[in-house]
């Protein structure tokens, strides 16, 4: 493990962006990926340690015109209680339902979570079929500089994100979906509040006179990252979704995905645990 020469502790965003402007960081939040992670020697101790806990601009939940932003620094179990997530997105409470155990709820961050990038991460799913994007902040010339980015094209890889080392993700930016938007998430584990998932779905549309518009669909665990699932959308994209829908979709999502084999489950388990799943998942968005 790479010593660590310093500890920081910011306790504004200019304080924590000069910090990553001038040093190599390992950023500190919930620590519930990054300590394992260290301790087995995946993750190395970069010469600085900066915890963020801190820095009040990367909290709370709150309405942003047509959009709900989500600081980097809100818990699982904060995420879980605000009254905005539960009225527009119920189903990013549904996900953390099914995330780890109350105790790493509590200190799990949402930025955390995504930065960990995870192609297995509890929140990624949902919040790729809710079409969220990332806020980013630099500070590279004494100014704080932000940018967004699509969730669906930040990830690059197992652990990899298009986060630049002097940038920090600030938050989480979700448009309010309209009336008879329906979302679903779906986690398979052998015990799947604790374990890793095998797989994971998020389907989510309008619905409206039985029929399916802006359709997103996405998985989880069955590739290098989260990803959606454009031709599983687009076998849904304006369909009534009755029983020939339902079965064509299910066996497109089932070609779709490229799983591999590993400790958790075979690549063709994977793809019947989609195919079943998101038929089932369907068939409980048609009833609902």
């Amino acid at each position: 493990m790479t010593a660590i020469e310093h500890y920081l502790a910011p306790t504004t965003l200019a304080q924590a962006l000069d910090c990553l402007q001038r040093n190599e960081v390992t950023v500190l939040a919930g620590g519930t990926d990054l300590m394992p992670q260290s301790a087995s020697g995946k993750v190395k101790f970069k010469p600085t340690l900066m915890n963020i806990q801190r820095v009040p601009e990367l909290k709370g939940i709150a309405r942003d015109g047509d959009a709900i932003r989500i600081g980097a620094l809100v818990t699982v179990t904060e995420l879980m209680r605000e009254p905005l997530i539960r009225e527009h997105f119920p189903v990013l409470v549904e996900a953390g339902d099914h995330f780890a155990s109350d105790q790493i709820r509590n200190a799990a961050t949402i930025g955390g979570n995504i930065v960990n990038a995870s192609p297995a991460g509890d929140t990624l799913v949902p919040l790729l079929v809710l079409d969220a994007e990332v806020e980013l902040a630099t500070k590279p010339n004494g100014t704080i500089s932000t940018r967004r980015m699509r969730l669906a094209d930040f990830f690059v890889g197992p652990g990899k994100t298009k986060r630049a080392p002097n940038e920090l993700l600030t938050g989480v930016r979700i448009p309010v979906p309209p009336r008879g938007h329906r979302a679903r998430f779906y986690k398979f584990g052998t015990r799947p509040a604790l374990d890793i998932s095998a797989i994971s779905i998020g389907i989510a549309a309008v619905v409206k006179d039985g029929v399916l518009s802006n359709v997103r669909v996405a998985f989880g665990a069955v590739a290098p990252t989260p990803v959606r699932a454009p031709r599983t959308e687009a076998a849904l994209e304006g369909k009534r979704l009755d029983r020939a829908t339902t079965d064509a979709a299910a066996q497109v999502a089932h070609d779709e995905v490229k799983p591999i084999d590993d400790v958790r489950a075979s690549a063709w388990y994977r793809r019947e645990l989609i195919r079943n799943m998101t038929k089932r998942m369907l068939d409980d968005v048609a009833q609902a």
